[in-house]
């Protein structure tokens, strides 16, 4: 039986997965459906109707470590995890100033990133994959100041080491100080660098334990949300969250190029970090 869980499951991309991996995966397999609220988690699976793979549901607040843990006592009933999509995301918007919203961003997209990956990966079964859903402002050229770069791009660089960097990316913002340490006005660009980063980490860490597992970050491309609309002036060439999640879906069962690990993975070719 494969085990296929995604976060921030609930509407967009990540209902589109759960849609996508419901098709795509046998009679006796299963897709876990994870969001915040529970209420919309139970309702997004209502929509699913009855028939296919069977979906789970379970309430999984990645900013709150009880649940966090909670739920990957759940994983270790199932005997482990096959497909992991970390997707879940909190909105920014143009009404509000920057340091009003960077706080609860990086709670949510990255420290509840890493928190994540070090509750789940451990119990991923051999031959699984984890794909951290971010965008292709995930990258070092993302960052205009070359000064930033070395903050995301050291070799030995830990998952603690990333959280420390991104808290101290939030205090610059909220006290004013984010331009005069390199950082680019647009909260999405450093946060998006977090998140790839920490799909680096945790791919280099896996190779290094000689596990066989599969890491890497997913650029879904444009896509038609109500948390990215008001970011774009033209959506014309956006993708249904659905097709969208067709490109994802595809990477989670299909052959793998391993020298794909840890990088940024879009449309199936690896954009590059540097």
């Amino acid at each position: 039986m494969t085990i296929a869980a995604v976060t921030g499951a609930n509407q967009g991309l990540g209902l589109g997965l759960v849609t996508g991996l419901r098709a795509a995966l046998g009679p006796d397999d299963r897709v876990v459906l994870t969001g915040r609220d529970p209420g919309r988690v139970a309702a997004a699976a209502r929509g699913l109707g009855a028939r296919g793979v069977t979906v789970d549901t379970h309430q999984l607040d990645v900013t709150d470590p009880a649940s966090v843990d909670r739920f990957a006592a759940t994983v270790d009933g199932w005997g482990g995890l096959d497909i992991l999509f970390s997707n879940a995301a909190a909105r920014i918007g143009r009404d509000r100033p920057a340091a009003a919203q960077v706080r609860e961003f990086v709670a949510t997209n990255n420290l509840g990133t890493t928190r994540l990956l070090r509750a789940l990966v451990p119990r991923m079964r051999d031959g699984g994959r984890v794909f951290v859903v971010a965008s292709s402002f995930g990258t070092l050229r993302s960052l205009p100041d070359p000064g930033t770069h070395a903050r995301f791009d050291d070799p030995a660089l830990t998952l603690d080491e990333l959280d420390d960097v991104m808290a101290g990316y939030v205090t610059a913002v909220e006290t004013g100080r984010a331009a005069d340490e390199g950082w680019p006005e647009w909260i999405n660009i450093p946060s998006k660098v977090g998140q790839v980063a920490a799909a680096r980490v945790v791919a280099r860490a896996a190779a290094e334990a000689g596990r066989d597992l599969f890491v890497a970050a997913v650029c879904p491309g444009l896509v038609d949300t109500e948390a990215s609309r008001p970011w774009f002036d033209d959506m014309s060439e956006a993708q249904s969250p659905e097709a969208a999640a067709a490109h994802l879906v595809r990477l989670a069962g299909g052959p793998l190029d391993p020298d794909a690990r840890g990088g940024l993975i879009q449309f199936g070719r690896v954009l590059p970090w540097r």
